[in-house]
């Protein structure tokens, strides 16, 4: 028991002050943590061989570049591998439209789908059933595009499953796989039903972090389900879609090489030509390799220059964005 006169501390039972337990805790963390770094080390060596060293092969788009000869020796040509961009070469112009109107398609159609499907799936009271759909949607995703493409021509190709049906019936035959008119659409709905299940997953994840009081309370109000939705569950997605929507500007140009090049032979160039396609049957087919880096660099570019963009108006509504400058 202490008295009046004795101090409730001691000094030397004192605690150590609190900025010098913190310098101590920032100096011992990294020697904690080093079979973390060690663990990291795997991952930088991919991202390094495979993403950051080839970029220096874009010095080609300044050249005229010849395999056989290596980037050392072939001659340097300037902004000339340029001119099929900013002198409007037939092909790259049908490549350019094309792409632009798969990313708009897409960003009508593919991207709200997961939006809507996670919250479908959200309201669904048995957690039995909920995890069972989920597995059933997932499974698309794990199919590569060959296997995709080819379920898809064996469902709705002129000797197709549909065709077949409507033929037994005397409904005569309706054309979609190899129909130029109905390209973008199909390639729209590939997307949809490959990957829509998966692109959930992150939706799901930020609706379960959402505190079920504010239902409650809202529903207490009179809110109905609609209500609740719009002023709930949409205001704690939003931070979610914008990130979101904001990486899918900066890959807006890219609209799915595999998927594309596995059906182009039968629609024809004109109407399924895009930027990466345009690539690779202008550089690896027809050995225009400083004209295929060139346009491959500039859609690098404007990828960057839409995510900066994108990031900076989501600063200006308050919102954090991809990071915060």
């Amino acid at each position: 028991m202490t008295t009046l006169d004795e101090p409730a501390v001691r000094p030397k039972e004192a605690e150590a002050p609190r900025g010098s337990r913190s310098r101590k805790a920032r100096r011992s963390r990294p020697r904690r943590n080093m079979a973390l770094f060690w663990f990291l080390i795997p991952g930088l060596v991919v991202l390094l061989v495979f993403h950051y060293i080839p970029l220096l092969g874009n010095v080609i788009a300044f050249q005229d570049y010849q395999p056989y000869i290596g980037i050392m020796h072939s001659r340097w040509t300037g902004f000339d591998n340029f001119d099929v961009i900013f002198n409007g070469d037939e092909q790259f112009v049908h490549a350019l439209v094309n792409t632009l109107e798969l990313t708009l398609i897409q960003v009508i159609f593919v991207f709200p789908a997961p939006i809507l499907l996670a919250l479908a799936m959200n309201s669904l009271v048995s957690e039995r059933i909920k995890k069972w759909v989920q597995n059933v949607l997932y499974l698309p995703h794990f199919l590569s595009w060959v296997v995709v493409v080819s379920l898809f021509q064996q469902m709705l190709g002129n000797d197709g499953m549909l065709n077949l049906f409507l033929n037994s019936h005397d409904a005569g035959s309706w054309n979609i796989i190899g129909n130029p008119d109905l390209f973008k659409t199909l390639l729209t709905s590939q997307v949809i039903w490959k990957d829509t299940g998966w692109g959930t997953i992150l939706f799901l994840a930020a609706l379960s972090r959402v505190d079920h009081n504010l239902y409650e309370a809202a529903a207490m109000d009179g809110a109905s389900r609609l209500r609740q939705t719009w002023h709930v569950t949409l205001p704690a997605l939003r931070g979610l879609v914008i990130l979101l929507l904001i990486l899918r500007l900066g890959d807006a140009l890219s609209v799915g090489f595999e998927q594309i090049i596995l059906q182009q032979g039968g629609v024809g160039l004109e109407n399924s030509q895009v930027l990466d396609t345009y690539v690779y049957n202008n550089g690896l087919i027809g050995g225009q390799w400083g004209v295929s880096a060139a346009v491959g660099l500039v859609k690098g570019v404007v990828g960057v220059v839409l995510v900066l963009g994108a990031n900076k108006i989501a600063h200006l509504f308050g919102e954090e964005g991809v990071y915060r400058s």
